[in-house]
């Protein structure tokens, strides 16, 4: 699936393995509203599709990359969804903060392609696969596995999943805060996905909470028209 030059130079580097698809990702998320409306929509299926692609590819190579189900994840999921919902107006998000007041449009495709036109239905189910599938597996790699034990130890393939050191799980949580506008939700489910990797010495946990709060929040998008929340 991967040229062998390259295969070969990520089975020697395992940061860059676990980062170069998160950051990849990300600047076509920077991409997205700056070659015209429409392109906040086709550019999150091109990074949804590629980002399915880079983790199938880097899949045999990272071997914490597995789902896991357990009852802790489940109850994370949902309290975490509770909590983004709950929270939400009640404190400054980072883009009022930051000055920029609300000058990023909602993530409504109905507003673009018409409303109920199947253009715009698939793009809503595109934007809940990929927040739902693609997003929780990427970056949980990057914050949960690779910087908190990276804080810990730059060897960071070394530490264990259980190991609690205070310092990482503030600068991960913190850093993971800063990658969302409600930023102190964002804080909040850092140290809560964490919190399950610690408890179950692996990140799949955290994945499949992850998971469920995305797509829990997904479903709250789309049937109450609360796409603020995208």
């Amino acid at each position: 699936m991967l040229p062998k030059q390259l295969r070969d130079y990520l089975e020697e580097s395992p940061l860059a393995v676990r980062v170069a698809p998160f950051v990849i990702f990300l600047l076509l998320t920077g991409l997205q509203g700056k070659l015209g409306p429409s392109s906040v929509y086709w550019l999150y299926l091109i990074k949804t599709v590629l980002g399915a692609w880079m983790l199938l590819a880097v899949w045999p190579l990272i071997r914490e990359l597995k789902w896991a189900i357990s009852w802790e994840a489940v109850v994370v999921g949902v309290g975490v969804f509770g909590m983004w919902v709950g929270l939400h107006g009640v404190y400054p998000g980072l883009n009022e903060l930051m000055g920029k007041g609300d000058e990023t449009p909602p993530w409504n495709p109905h507003l673009v392609f018409g409303q109920g036109t199947g253009l715009a239905w698939f793009f809503i189910l595109v934007r809940t696969l990929g927040s739902s599938l693609v997003v929780p597996a990427l970056e949980e790699v990057v914050f949960r596995s690779t910087l908190y034990r990276y804080v810990v130890d730059p060897d960071f393939e070394t530490v264990s999943f259980r190991r609690l050191h205070w310092g990482a799980l503030i600068v991960t949580s913190i850093v993971f805060a800063l990658e969302h506008n409600e930023w102190l939700s964002g804080f909040l489910c850092g140290l809560a996905y964490q919190w399950l990797v610690l408890r179950k010495g692996r990140i799949g946990d955290a994945i499949t909470a992850h998971a469920i709060t995305n797509g829990l929040l997904a479903g709250y998008v789309v049937s109450r028209g609360a796409w603020q929340f995208w």
